[in-house]
């Protein structure tokens, strides 16, 4: 797809659309989440420009879903990886989306980025002990 204002803006602006639709159809908004859709109808350069800019979405107050587990952009940027070697390239997309401050992640390697995200928050929400 061609984005011609920038994948960002373009895709907060139909999201946006797209929540505001399925509150007036009465669903309320605690139960919409929004997902930019890393890797759907997105070159690997528009979804790291999407990442990158994932601040744009979370500043219209409905939670973020961000799925970058294993994408074929982190693939390309890491040489041509195969999916099963991509790990430490979705670690940093993980790490990055929470910081951006997407709410929920979606992975394939459950415990190693259970551990990613828990010190994500903690550095970017707070921790303390008995956290």
């Amino acid at each position: 797809k061609t984005y011609l204002t920038g994948v960002a803006d373009e895709v907060v602006a139909d999201l946006l659309q797209a929540a505001r639709s399925a509150e007036e159809t009465g669903i309320p908004a605690s139960n919409i989440i929004l997902d930019p859709g890393i890797g759907f109808g997105k070159t690997p350069e528009q979804s790291i420009d999407m990442q990158r800019d994932l601040s744009l979405l979370v500043e219209q107050g409905y939670p973020v879903l961000i799925g970058t587990s294993r994408k074929s952009s982190i693939g390309q940027v890491l040489g041509g990886l195969p999916p099963d070697q991509r790990v430490e390239g979705t670690a940093a997309t993980v790490a990055l989306a929470i910081e951006r401050g997407a709410d929920i992640v979606r992975v394939h390697d459950v415990k190693e980025m259970v551990r990613v995200s828990r010190m994500s928050d903690a550095i970017v929400r707070g921790w303390s002990p008995g956290d």
